[in-house]
């Protein structure tokens, strides 16, 4: 028998939420508010922050060596350098968002447009910052617009040599190819990162419904496991507690009828009680200990059952014949404990219902099953049982049925009015076998 537990513990602890998991269902989440499951997509947005940096330093040493005037040179030095914390401290959190809200979106790129026109407007060298901000464009914007706006920077450099010059010349189609490739490059390597960036945030939000839904199922197992445990609970202090109480309160019943008349004989039934009470305080205590019934314990199955009918003699003064069929073998305790309970609880309805005078207790041990066999001469059923998938009243039949058929065995309940009642429960030996193999991992 597994060890029993406290009722609002379940006893399969394999369902038990992991310690690293909150309370609440809830994914983890990081010191800083983000999912833990955006932490890839962090570390990867860090290649990204290099590749920004190295553009920003590579467009900076072209236009130290530009050879335009000092102060342009400068100008276009400072309006990129504004880009770099315009980035780190308004764009890249939105990037790491999906692009955020349009608005915020709108506004970087606006931004990332004003600082890149400047630099531009002072030192044309400054375009080589287009392999920089195009991507960011287009992981900012939407796929239509952020095209669009990718296409309108990288025609500025152009257009300002054209109006420069003056005239549509050699040096503006020089730059036109250029351009055109830029233009290809920006917009394959844009929506490149971009859709690597979408499929990361599509990854992580995946992992985190299922990690929802595993804290969610193991939730639920849990809570499955502590009503199937009340469940047995409630199986263990009926067969136990509760037939206890039964009998002494048949026998106090019995010794108050006695006193006046036969003193003697409610002394001896004022001993049985007490030994009844010991008996069910120590099979209390045993139960609360998470051990094996008391009568299993050092016993056979067959003398379990055998000392339950001797009981039930003592008690009530019925002929009880006990007789055991086959050579018995070691059951498993589970097994041990289901079979001797229904014997307990069939038992406990001869006495309270049956008004019966003589109880036939078989237990064999058969090649394929092991069965046991409760019959009664008493008053019967009221009507014929439907079988073992039927519901008959009272919360002991139930419970035994219920009991059962954990260790894959099955109850009949048969009789009639006036011809007694016959209890078989049935275990097969497979399902012993397997509670064997069970306890001995």
């Amino acid at each position: 028998m597994h060890a029993s537990v406290a009722p609002d513990q379940p006893a399969d602890q394999s369902v038990v939420r992991p310690d690293d998991q909150p309370p609440t269902g809830e994914p983890r989440r990081a010191p800083d508010g983000t999912s833990r499951h955006q932490a890839p997509v962090r570390r990867w947005f860090g290649l990204w922050d290099a590749y920004f940096g190295l553009s920003y330093l590579v467009t900076t040493g072209l236009l130290l060596t530009s050879g335009d005037a000092p102060g342009r040179v400068a100008g276009a030095v400072a309006a990129l350098t504004l880009a770099v914390p315009w980035y780190a401290g308004f764009g890249r959190p939105l990037l790491l968002n999906g692009g955020g809200r349009r608005t915020r979106a709108r506004w970087f790129a606006a931004g990332l447009g004003v600082l890149f026109g400047s630099a531009t407007l002072l030192d044309v060298a400054s375009s080589f910052a287009l392999f920089a901000i195009c991507p960011m464009l287009l992981m900012s914007l939407p796929s239509g617009p952020g095209i669009a706006v990718v296409l309108l920077a990288n025609l500025v450099p152009p257009i300002l040599l054209w109006v420069t010059s003056g005239e549509f010349g050699q040096a503006v189609l020089g730059v036109l190819p250029l351009t055109l490739l830029g233009i290809a490059l920006a917009v394959l390597v844009g929506l490149w990162i971009t859709r690597v960036a979408e499929q990361s945030r599509e990854r992580a939000l995946l992992i985190e419904e299922l990690e929802a839904s595993r804290v969610q199922v193991a939730r639920l197992s849990r809570q499955a496991g502590v009503a199937a445990e009340r469940e047995r609970l409630a199986r263990e202090i009926h067969d136990t507690v509760a037939q206890g109480l039964t009998s002494l309160i048949a026998l106090i019943e019995t010794v108050d009828s006695e006193l006046a008349d036969d003193p003697e004989l409610a002394r001896r039934h004022l001993a049985l009680a007490a030994r009844v009470a010991a008996d069910n305080l120590t099979e209390t205590r045993g139960f609360v200990a998470a051990l094996t019934p008391v009568s299993l314990r050092g016993n056979s199955l067959g003398e379990a059952v055998r000392r339950q009918g001797e009981g039930l003699a003592a008690e009530t003064g019925l002929t009880v014949d006990y007789a055991a069929q086959g050579t018995e073998f070691p059951l498993p305790t589970a097994v041990s404990v289901v079979l001797l309970r229904a014997a307990q609880e069939a038992l406990a309805n001869v006495r309270k219902h049956a008004r019966a005078q003589r109880v036939s207790l078989r237990v064999e041990f058969g090649d394929t099953a092991v069965r046991l066999r409760v019959e009664d001469d008493g008053c019967g059923l009221a009507e014929p049982s439907p079988g073992p998938d039927g519901r008959l009243s009272g919360y002991g039949l139930r419970g035994m049925r219920a009991r059962v058929g954990e260790v894959g065995g099955t109850v009949a309940v048969t009789g009639a009015p006036g011809c007694g009642t016959v209890v078989e429960v049935l275990v097969p030996l497979a399902t012993a076998t397997a509670e064997n193999a069970e306890e001995s991992r």
